[in-house]
């Protein structure tokens, strides 16, 4: 038993695992909260099909352009799902080194979004995707001063490196009050 604890707590601790730095603040694994995501600038690769059957495919394209541009990984990795769609975040001190499209990569930015994002653990997947969004769509059915704009979308706080059980992602939904005058945020 022991001599498979010390290789779990090695990993566990490997720089592999570390934290980049963070675009904005991740919601936690059981909170549904309404929140802002700043403006910024993201990188995008987009696929046919669906984010579950091509994210490997996505995740290249992005990964090529920031080691050809030097330019460090952030988290979170924002994900469309159908289309399936990539999208990195460029650090604040970094956006002039992402100036330019290139193959199979655009550059965007990005306004402030006003979102509601359910925090949730586990593997990055289409079942635990719709099991999450269907939580947040269900709550906020039961919200009258809001409404949704757009899609709901993933967002995967994690590498491939960190164990499934201990992964975190969002499933986040872009919204707007319905009265304009009231536009707080509030956490359940």
């Amino acid at each position: 038993m022991y001599k498979f604890l010390l290789p779990l707590v090695l990993i566990l601790q490997s720089p592999i695992l570390m934290a980049y730095e963070k675009a904005f603040e991740p919601t936690k694994p059981g909170i549904i909260e309404q929140k802002e995501l700043p403006a910024g600038r993201l990188l995008e690769s987009r696929g046919n099909g669906s984010y579950f059957g091509s994210s490997n495919d996505l995740f290249g394209p992005l990964f090529r352009y920031i080691q050809k541009n030097d330019i460090a990984m952030t988290t979170p990795v924002e994900a469309r799902i159908d289309p399936g769609t990539m999208y990195f975040w460029v650090s604040t001190t970094q956006v002039e080194k992402a100036s330019s499209d290139a193959s199979n990569v655009r550059v965007i930015d990005v306004p402030k979004r006003r979102v509601v994002a359910h925090g949730a653990r586990g593997s990055y997947n289409s079942e635990n995707f719709e099991e999450t969004k269907n939580a947040l769509m269900k709550w906020i059915d039961g919200q009258s001063d809001i409404e949704i704009v757009g899609k709901p979308f993933a967002v995967y706080w994690d590498g491939p490196f960190k164990p499934w059980f201990m992964k975190t992602y969002e499933v986040q939904v872009e919204i707007k009050s319905k009265d304009s005058t009231s536009d707080s945020l509030k956490r359940s």
